[in-house]
């Protein structure tokens, strides 16, 4: 099993998607270093708990960044446009990480952008993730990994629709195909990346494990827990004045939306889930059979 001599950082390890990476660096006996804003947070203490070398580290502090980056085999990251300022805080924090890896002479570093960034979509969230790619191409070797729509956002959607049955409801279509990940294999790519950066040709690659429609979905869902489950589609406006949430689900509408590369994801994660796997991986509480809402 291929590992490197140095530590591989990782911002956002104490999150889902930075979490699962540590899961995947840490099971190919990778040594990881986590940059956190609190070392000493409940989820800072577990990671040090694993073996994972903790250092604080805040992207909007620049010099800390360079600091905490010194002597890495590697980096990955992510950037969220949740808080405050949203999308513009999110690309100026990539942008941060960017020059303060070429800074700190990082030799590359795989960036989790988002599915489409690439192909002017005008969702917000996903041209801000399109100008970090950018800057990072400027300054560091780069490596894109773009997931589709994450799996994991289905769960709280699945509510208890009353006679034993489950309802899904979202605003889109239920005819409308959509390509999904589950975010454990997007963990599992980033990792092969950060380790062989070279074991896919180019800079980048869409991740999917499967395509279904929300009415397939439904289906699967009821297949796997053993319980109805039907799909209730919404109207757009229960988004109200979110027009970024707004721009995503009407650019779904807009098939193909996602273009996954589907032959490369599995090169990437052999083991790659379809939706029906990650149902049956979560158990029925997970998958969200106890939902209430």
């Amino acid at each position: 099993m291929t590992h490197l001599q140095q530590p591989i950082a990782v911002i956002g390890a104490t999150g889902q998607q930075g979490g699962s990476v540590v899961d995947a660096l840490l099971a190919r006996k990778q040594a990881v270093r986590a940059l956190v804003r609190d070392a000493e947070a409940a989820g800072a203490r577990a990671l040090r708990a694993r073996g994972v070398e903790v250092v604080a580290a805040d992207q909007e502090n620049s010099e800390s960044l360079q600091r905490a980056l010194t002597e890495v085999a590697a980096l990955f990251f992510m950037t969220t446009f949740e808080g405050a300022d949203g999308t513009e805080g999110e690309a100026r924090r990539g942008v941060s990480v960017a020059d303060a890896a070429a800074r700190a002479g990082v030799p590359h570093v795989v960036y989790s952008s988002v599915g489409g960034a690439e192909r002017a979509t005008g969702i917000p969230h996903f041209e801000s993730k399109h100008r970090v790619e950018q800057r990072l191409s400027e300054v560091v070797p780069t490596k894109f990994i773009r997931p589709t729509f994450f799996m994991e956002n289905l769960a709280p959607q699945l509510a208890d629709g009353g006679r034993g049955e489950l309802v899904l409801r979202l605003p889109v279509a239920g005819d409308v195909p959509l390509q999904m990940i589950a975010v454990r294999d997007i963990g599992a790519a980033a990792a092969r990346l950060l380790i062989a950066p070279d074991v896919i040709d180019g800079d980048a690659v869409e991740l999917a494990g499967d395509e279904l429609t929300m009415a397939q979905v439904a289906d699967r869902i009821a297949s796997e827990l053993g319980r109805p489950t039907r799909y209730e589609g919404l109207p757009i406006d229960v988004l109200r004045d979110d027009e970024d949430m707004r721009a995503m689900f009407q650019w779904f509408t807009t098939v193909p939306a996602y273009q996954a590369d589907f032959d490369v994801t599995r090169h990437l994660v052999p083991d790659v889930r379809d939706f029906a796997a990650w149902v049956s991986d979560q158990g029925p509480a997970r998958a969200g059979t106890d939902a209430s809402n």
